[in-house]
């Protein structure tokens, strides 16, 4: 048998083969249907390449119960007979995916998509991997070597536009996320490639016209695209002072979908934090996403992530932030793990900062949170998404009155936010505070003129 991109796959059974389908199809497109390679690997137990795909989808879960759940997917997966090569390839990527292998995964991924450029998932799984650890360069590279022979596949183009997107290549970027949309409409992936360059290029207005323009095609999405391109709009929406737009987008679907996943509550924490920096009352609204995170208890799987449970913690003042920044601790000095080092170096620091502004220790919050800034993309997470420690940040920098240097960070951000009513309000404050009334005047006609 094949499967959708004409890869062949050792398979008898129909329903095999279709799960395996829906597993390499939701996987790229973000769809639903990825779980039901689950199904498929529980009822055919011999089949390798349906029991790896399934120990890898528990793997994205993000959580330490992941590898225990993948476990006895991948041992069928590594007791499976007469295995293509590029199928044993998948099976030795789940077992290094639950070993946390994952410099050698990463090799393993890029290995295969140069022998097989049509593996989407092995395109896709490299891709991930290399963005967690700031990557991007390999990032891009992975995508590449699936051209000229995957040229056919939308999502194909989609991954190689984020991957010129984070090597901020905009123009290479858009027109790679444009021709997968001449390929699918509908690709996801490419809208999400689109909404970062329109941010990256303050096309603020041109940003929320598209991306409302295609935000339909995110209605039956897995949870994290669901909310994650909502959340790329709302960011629109609070540069351009639509408080009411915004919240309606956090309440309707950025936080609901599946309040359990990582990326969801990741995503909420961003965008609620942001919503605040912004001057925006959110309510009550951060209960229940601390409530949330707080069942997690000491969950350091990504920095990234763990980060940002840990602002949510400190922000409602739960008392299990002291025992995720102890478990951060904890992990910055374990060597046995390969990311080690950027626990030490990078997120150590970061959770500090993080942990000082929540007990309002603003020059703390500077010191450490200062550091930890040049090298925050080895954590994970796109610049958009690392912009909120630099928000952090800056927050305290205004709080703890150090005018001259949150001008200095403003003004810089005003070359990608230029009219953006939220950045211009604090402009106009810190202008004041700094005795230039005619900057802070300026500061002010532009939020007006909005």
């Amino acid at each position: 048998m094949q499967d959708l991109y004409g890869l062949p796959i050792t398979c008898t059974n129909e329903a095999t083969r279709q799960g395996i389908d829906d597993f390499v199809h939701g996987f790229i497109s973000f769809q639903t249907k990825a779980v039901i390679v689950l199904k498929a690997a529980k009822a055919d137990p011999e089949n390798g390449l349906a029991n790896a795909y399934a120990a890898i989808l528990y793997m994205l879960l993000e959580a330490p119960a992941a590898p225990g759940l993948a476990q006895p997917f991948l041992d069928n997966a590594l007791a499976a007979k007469g295995l293509t090569p590029r199928e044993q390839a998948a099976v030795e990527a789940a077992r290094l995916f639950v070993a946390d292998n994952i410099p050698k995964l990463i090799e393993l991924c890029e290995a295969t998509v140069s022998a097989y450029p049509r593996d989407m998932v092995m395109l896709k799984l490299g891709q991930y991997h290399t963005f967690n650890i700031g990557d991007f360069t390999a990032m891009l590279r992975i995508a590449e070597k699936a051209q000229p022979a995957a040229a056919d596949i939308a999502y194909a183009h989609g991954m190689r536009a984020f991957g010129f997107e984070e090597c901020h290549l905009l123009d290479d970027a858009e027109a790679a996320a444009r021709h997968a949309l001449t390929l699918d409409e509908s690709e996801p992936w490419a809208h999400h490639a689109l909404a970062h360059i329109y941010l990256t290029r303050g096309q603020v207005a041109e940003g929320t016209a598209f991306l409302e323009s295609v935000a339909h095609h995110w209605a039956h999405l897995n949870s994290f695209m669901h909310t994650h391109n909502w959340w790329h709009l709302a960011l629109f929406y609070i540069s351009a002072g639509r408080t009411d737009d915004v919240l309606a987008a956090y309440d309707t679907h950025v936080w609901g979908q599946n309040k359990d996943y990582s990326q969801d509550q990741v995503g909420a924490v961003s965008l609620l934090a942001r919503i605040e920096f912004a001057g925006i009352n959110v309510g009550n609204r951060w209960q229940d996403v601390a409530d949330h995170i707080a069942k997690r208890g000491a969950d350091t799987v990504s920095p990234f992530l763990t980060l940002q449970y840990l602002y949510a913690l400190g922000r409602t003042h739960r008392e299990e932030g002291e025992t995720l920044l102890k478990a951060i601790e904890a992990r910055a000095e374990d060597e046995t793990k390969h990311d080690w080092q950027v626990w030490r170096d990078v997120a150590l620091r970061a959770a500090h900062g993080i942990a000082a502004h929540a007990a309002e220790d603003y020059d703390d919050c500077i010191r450490f949170l200062g550091k930890a800034l040049p090298r925050l993309a080895e954590c994970g997470g796109s610049h958009a998404q690392r912009d909120l420690f630099e928000q952090i940040h800056l927050d305290a920098l205004i709080r703890a009155g150090r005018t001259s240097q949150a001008q200095q960070v403003l003004e810089m951000r005003r070359t990608f936010d230029p009219d953006g009513i939220p950045l211009n309000t604090m402009l106009a404050g810190v202008y004041e505070k700094s005795g230039l009334p005619d900057q802070a005047a300026a500061a002010r006609a532009r939020v007006s003129s909005d």
